[in-house]
């Protein structure tokens, strides 16, 4: 399994609180690079008072950070483009009926 696919498999692993579906699926992951063993993520949330605005990029970093190959996490939590239902993968919109 190449890096990349170790680190989509890890964010998979992370669902939003509020919503029954990873964070992935949901269309918060806007960007993964990988050069060498450094993985960099640009991230959103729903909105920018959702109540895990703290914990949920750490928990995103944290979670990178236990597969063995990566050395350094850097995350970038943006808000542009905003996200919306639209970033949804079709399986999350099954998964809420939409």
């Amino acid at each position: 399994m190449e890096l990349k696919e170790k680190v989509i498999a890890e964010i998979k692993k992370i669902y939003d609180p509020e919503i029954p579906v990873n964070i992935y699926e949901l269309g918060l992951i806007y960007d993964i690079s990988i050069k060498d063993k450094n993985v960099k993520v640009k991230m959103t949330l729903t909105t920018p008072n959702c109540p895990v605005a703290e914990s949920l990029p750490k928990e995103v970093k944290d979670s990178i950070m236990e597969i063995k190959e990566v050395d350094k996490v850097d995350l970038d939590l943006v808000w542009e483009p905003p996200w919306d239902k639209s970033m949804m993968s079709e399986s999350a919109k099954l998964e809420l009926n939409l």
